[in-house]
């Protein structure tokens, strides 16, 4: 048998005979190392122990130290240790996929009866009986009429419909621990004890179209976490924990902030208290871009398909778009128009209204503006995920060689930004070519480049997002993490030379001649609505003084201290802080309570004494003591705190 090389990560190589299994080469290194070996690297594929190598290749072997492959594997392999539990306790259950996700995995089941939050305990015990047996796992790969076969016979229909969308020439690998079987690529552990026992949990039961098609059976998902240990299981239940505490939609509720209703499905009614935080940030934006150098405009809600054609965005992002048709007066057919997705073509309108020059470059353009995409009902999600909602949108007109000072302008813009909104800290991701593209490979190269070189001068090296870019460029993407240690994507930064050509923008170099702009698509907040859930959930609530809907409450303890507490709400008032008063004949106590509920900052509780004194008790949200003070330095200090960021400076 002829002899191949197998090179390790530290450059050793060593030879073996044609045919040996990675299991084979880690026992062949060490017996310590075999007993911990879960799986390995061959030529930077993560396969099963058990793959045959047949040729030269790059080896490495991972243990339960290596945390994204043993996660991956440790997830991978309950669901199909879950499944496997199902069947057994319900044998009729026909299985489907089981596929890993963040944190853990799902896996859908066709069941007539509905699973119950006490079947879940059951399965879970079943599981961890499962682990207990310590079955190996092993592979086999079948052909496909073979393990068409032996669905039909095992009565698994959906398995028989996996396997014939599976294009024709690949391999059928099946995957086996003890008795039970399930299709699979892999990879998969040794053996089931290697799954923690006490590191995973089931958490919920949703119904799922089989493929994600609403013409198809419904089905039952199982979701699951794992972790590697039981401390790590621990954190994440304590953080889901507090992020049911932060949600948002609760949050909402109490604060009296917005509501959402059947009749307008992923539209938000914003109450006062809501509008206020909305028209605050908008409003501290405004400015912030007012000092940055960019213009503010306004363009149409409905714009006729011709533009949307023109632009790329017919064809690449239809789907996404509300469409209008109308009627127009002596017209032989009917105007089709679309609710704008984005604000880009119409800025390009802007930028195209008389002759441009160099000298007008950069020219930064921004515009809140106010866009419409089709977002299918199940993804919906409070405020955060919407149909109708307003990008913090702008959009630099710039030469190729002002891209990288425009880019390092607009990093620390939305530097200081965050910083302002409470998050010193952002990931950047640099997200490549897609592969539903405008524009040749030529201009991408150019555009990568470009992005790239121009982040990296920024002093920033940004993680690879390959194959997230948008149709007509590549992106940065800005992430905050926030209270909880949870990533948002908020902020994007694209480099388009695709949309300038397609709409015809110019401008005169200095040469004399025409010239097409590189434009620079970027949003800060991302969208209000977002943005404003983010901020919710992040500070539970309790949103900085200046951005609070309802900052002062003052508060009567007795009657007789109605007056004071009018008079004290209207300097309050006039001072620029948002003040309301309780007079009502409620104990303060009850009071306190129910304006703590809805997330009020400071509590100005007024009696007796404090009139006499022209003071008040102050009482800081989230905070047990109180302390007395003079109204006229408390409305000092409050006057301060109300002022946004950007005033401060």
């Amino acid at each position: 048998m002829s002899q191949i090389s197998i090179t390790l990560p530290d450059g050793n190589v060593r030879k073996y005979a044609a045919g040996i299994t990675g299991m084979d080469i880690a026992k062949d290194i060490s017996t310590s190392l075999a007993k911990k070996a879960i799986s390995c690297s061959i030529n930077g594929n993560h396969c099963d122990l058990s793959q045959v190598i047949e040729n030269d290749v790059e080896f490495a072997i991972f243990t339960m130290r290596d945390n994204d492959q043993a996660l991956e594997l440790i997830r991978h392999d309950c669901a199909h240790i879950m499944a496997r539990a199902v069947q057994e306790i319900w044998p009729d259950v026909q299985v489907t996929i089981g596929p890993v996700i963040d944190n853990g995995w799902y896996y859908d089941f066709d069941r007539k009866e509905p699973f119950t939050p006490e079947d879940l305990s059951i399965i879970e015990k079943k599981m961890r009986e499962i682990i207990n047996l310590k079955d190996p796992v092993r592979r086999e790969v079948w052909d496909r009429e073979r393990a068409i076969k032996h669905y039909t016979d095992t009565n698994e229909p959906y398995k028989v419909e996996l396997i014939n969308s599976i294009p024709g020439d690949e391999d059928l690998s099946m995957y086996w621990h003890g008795y039970w079987q399930d299709l699979c690529r892999g990879p998969h552990l040794v053996h089931t004890a290697q799954v923690p026992g006490d590191s995973f949990k089931l958490m919920s039961v949703a119904g799922a179209y089989w493929r994600g098609d609403s013409n198809n059976a419904m089905l039952q998902r199982i979701y699951g976490v794992a972790f590697q240990n039981k401390n790590d299981l621990k954190a994440h239940l304590t953080m889901l924990e507090e992020a049911a505490l932060r949600d948002h939609r609760k949050l909402g509720r109490e604060m009296d902030l917005f509501h959402m209703q059947e009749e307008a499905p992923g539209q938000i009614f914003w109450h006062p208290n809501g509008w206020k935080i909305y028209t605050a940030l908008q409003d501290y934006m405004r400015r912030m871009q007012d000092k940055n150098g960019y213009v503010e405009v306004n363009t149409p809600q409905v714009v006729d398909r011709k533009l949307w054609e023109a632009s790329g965005h017919w064809e690449k992002y239809q789907e996404n778009m509300f469409i209008v048709e109308v009627d127009e007066d002596h017209a032989r057919e009917k105007a089709v128009n679309a609710l704008k997705p984005m604000n880009c073509p119409c800025h390009v309108q802007i930028f195209n209204q008389g002759l441009k020059s160099y000298r007008d470059l950069p020219l930064r353009m921004a515009e809140f503006g106010s866009c419409n995409r089709y977002e299918p009902s199940g993804a919906l999600h409070g405020i955060m995920r919407v149909r109708g909602f307003t990008q913090d949108d702008g959009h630099i007109f710039c030469s190729e060689e002002q891209i990288e000072s425009e880019t390092k302008i607009y990093i620390d813009f939305l530097s200081n930004v965050y910083k302002d909104l409470g998050f010193n800290e952002f990931k950047v991701k640099f997200s490549d070519r897609p592969e539903k593209r405008s524009g040749s490979d030529e201009v991408w190269d150019k555009a990568e480049k470009a992005l790239l070189s121009a982040t990296r001068a920024a002093g920033i090296e940004p993680e690879l997002n390959i194959g997230e870019g948008a149709f007509y460029g590549p992106k940065l993407e800005f992430v905050l993490t926030d209270a909880i240690g949870r990533d948002w994507q908020c902020g994007t930064h694209q480099v388009d030379f695709v949309l300038p050509e397609r709409l015809d923008a110019s401008y005169i170099g200095k040469d004399g001649d025409k010239h097409r702009p590189v434009m620079l698509h970027r949003a800060t907040l991302g969208s209000f609505e977002r943005f404003i859930g983010i901020l919710i959930e992040s500070h539970a609530g309790k949103l900085p003084f200046w951005l609070a809907p309802r900052q002062v409450v003052v508060a009567s303890i007795v009657s007789d201290a109605n007056d004071y507490v009018l008079e004290k709400v209207a300097a309050l008032n006039a001072a620029g802080i948002r003040a309301e008063a309780d007079i009502r004949n409620e104990k303060i106590n009850y009071k306190v309570r129910e304006h703590s509920l809805g997330k009020v900052p400071v509590i100005l509780a007024v009696g007796a004494r404090e009139v006499e004194e022209n003071t008040v008790t102050v009482r800081r949200l989230g905070q047990k003591q109180t302390e007395v003070n003079q109204f006229n330095d408390i409305i000092a200090i409050l006057s301060s705190e109300s002022t946004p960021p950007d005033l401060r400076k």
